[in-house]
């Protein structure tokens, strides 16, 4: 099957209660069990059932389940949100004195959790570009982990995950790939080499902005090194599924940052559209940039999908020529870009990517208003640029609309 039609006929699309073409919204916390042994049989593990909505809940695992399709993962392991799903992929796999290599050109509360793990022993190299020549470099013997994100949030730099994946390979590490920005539409990093994938599900898979997520996919094809990765030692009988089991039936279950079966249902909603959506939001995008780099008085508009791009190539070759939904821009000043953003009639002042209408942001100010200059510089992000995550409305409004507010804020003096 292609994209679209996995989305509505693919094998985790059930039969779900009475016929109904969704799943029910489990909206419960504990489960009904016939008899004490059963209970204790899910409890342990030992039998199919849910226990617990913490632990597990019908709703989530059909939302798990077509995801982790789509992916072509082992399994997948849904989250509260895509920073807790980002904190305990990481945590599934590091200890004190432990180290990552990490792209700078991160979203902003991606590298605030990398400098809190700081405080628990754990250290974080960042190279500016997910290049093997940059990241060989910073493996040492405490390396556990290459991570970054497919295509940067909001520097829009991007990665090649075949050419990271070789890196760590060699090198005994995984290598976990922030999909968010691309999602499964654009490009699966489990074929290209990742072993695990992030995305903050609250973003392009769910696509109207009402349901915070976050989700896991685990490859499952790493070969473990349980001496290497001692958190993983209690699980190594299950080899390379090791990883997923942990994080299942342990730390998941212990960190209790599970994702709401009514946002799951949510995201389920969404995820059947995000195939066109995606297509509509890319050419929007795209469109947009286009205009936005001839305009005076606009700087640096940024696009991989642009001509100009030097990840153009690798973009087309890597993602089919989509270069995602977002773009950013430079107006020359802070105020420029305040009142480039105020004169705005469609466009809407928000902090989320992905929604269904087009989102503009300044994240000097706000997503990156708790990092250093240099890490703001090293994720693209100055005083002057503005954010923009396009949407579904007609392109041509959208050209119209920024062009009319860029050419208020020429006139104000």
């Amino acid at each position: 099957m292609n994209f679209n039609t996995k989305l509505l006929h693919g094998r985790a699309v059930k039969t779900y209660t009475d016929g109904a073409t969704l799943p029910p919204v489990s909206q419960v916390n504990a489960f009904r069990f016939e008899s004490a042994r059963q209970q204790e049989a899910v409890f342990r593990h030992r039998a199919m059932g849910f226990a617990y909505t913490r632990v597990g809940n019908p709703t989530v695992v059909a939302f798990e389940q077509r995801i982790n399709e789509l992916e072509g993962g082992a399994g997948a392991i849904a989250c509260s949100s895509g920073m807790a799903a980002l904190t305990l992929a990481l945590l599934g796999l590091l200890q004190a004195g432990d180290e990552i290599i990490a792209g700078s050109s991160l979203y902003g509360g991606s590298i605030g959790l990398l400098d809190d793990l700081k405080h628990f022993g754990i250290k974080t190299r960042f190279v500016r570009h997910m290049e093997p020549e940059e990241i060989e470099p910073l493996i040492n013997e405490k390396t556990r982990l290459i991570f970054g994100e497919v295509i940067g949030n909001p520097g829009l730099d991007v990665m090649d995950i075949q050419k990271a994946a070789q890196t760590a390979h060699a090198h005994g590490l995984p290598l976990i790939a922030d999909s968010t920005t691309a999602t499964p539409r654009l490009v699966r990093p489990l074929s290209l080499g990742a072993d695990i994938v992030i995305h903050s599900s609250s973003k392009y898979i769910n696509g109207g902005g009402n349901a915070i997520s976050g989700v896991i996919i685990d490859g499952g094809s790493f070969s473990w090194d349980f001496d290497r990765f001692p958190a993983l030692s209690a699980f190594s009988r299950y080899g390379p599924m090791a990883y997923q089991v942990r994080l299942r039936t342990d730390l998941g279950e212990n960190l209790g940052g599970c994702l709401a079966p009514a946002n799951a249902f949510m995201n389920i909603v969404g995820m059947e559209t995000l195939g066109i959506r995606m297509e509509r939001i890319c050419e929007n995008a795209a469109r947009l940039a286009g205009t936005l780099s001839q305009l005076p008085g606009i700087y640096d508009v940024n696009y991989p999908g642009l001509k100009t791009s030097p990840y153009k190539e690798l973009l087309d070759r890597q993602m089919g020529g989509l270069g995602g939904g977002i773009l950013t821009f430079r107006a020359g000043s802070k105020e420029k870009a305040y009142q480039i953003m105020d004169n705005l009639r469609y466009a809407v002042i928000a902090s989320n990517i992905g929604d269904v209408r087009t989102l503009v942001i300044h994240p000097h100010s706000t997503l990156f208003i708790n990092n250093t200059q240099e890490q703001r510089e090293n994720a693209g992000v100055y005083e002057d640029t503005v954010r923009i995550s396009c949407g579904l409305e007609d392109a041509d409004d959208l050209i119209e609309d920024f062009t009319q507010a860029i050419e208020k804020s020429r006139r104000v003096i």
